[in-house]
């Protein structure tokens, strides 16, 4: 159980994967789904402050690198456009726009994505956070449902 638990805790720090892999992964190895929920929201909220204070700044040095220097600028550049379009539509409601983002269960819409696009955006460290933390708490409770109900991408491989 406990291996079942770490791996649960170290997939959910996985970009891209994050918690939408952890919750079904826990599920179907039989852990329950309060640990599972727990142990995914706090391994998927773990490297928010790191991205929040540093991937801007690294992304930053590495523009003008030689083999990373491309691949930094269209991140930046990237974030910076899809930031501007975002802050356009949602306006005042931006942190509620982050929340939905962060929460949809989809690849690419999780709390690395949605912590470097508040980093981009200069949204208040605070304000990002708790955005990002109601965000995968969302997309938990919707992958716990989805789990449970056996409508998974794992349940294919597993």
């Amino acid at each position: 159980m406990l291996k079942h638990i770490l791996i649960v805790f170290l997939v959910s720090m996985v970009p891209l994967i994050e918690l939408r892999g952890a919750v079904p992964y826990g599920v179907i190895f039989g852990l329950p789904l309060w640990l599972t929920f727990v142990v995914a929201i706090v391994g998927n909220m773990l490297p928010v402050p790191i991205i929040y204070f540093f991937a801007r700044k690294v992304l930053e040095w590495g523009c003008d690198k030689p083999v990373i220097g491309k691949f930094f600028t269209f991140c930046l550049e990237k974030g910076h456009r899809g930031g501007e379009k975002l802050k356009a539509k949602a306006g005042r409601g931006l942190f509620w726009a982050l929340l939905l983002f962060v929460g949809i269960p989809l690849p690419g819409t999780g709390a690395w994505t949605g912590t470097l696009a508040a980093s981009l955006l200069d949204m208040g460290f605070k304000e990002s956070v708790l955005a990002c933390i109601g965000g995968v708490i969302l997309a938990g409770i919707i992958m716990g449902t989805l789990s449970l109900l056996g409508v998974s991408a794992f349940g294919v491989i597993v």
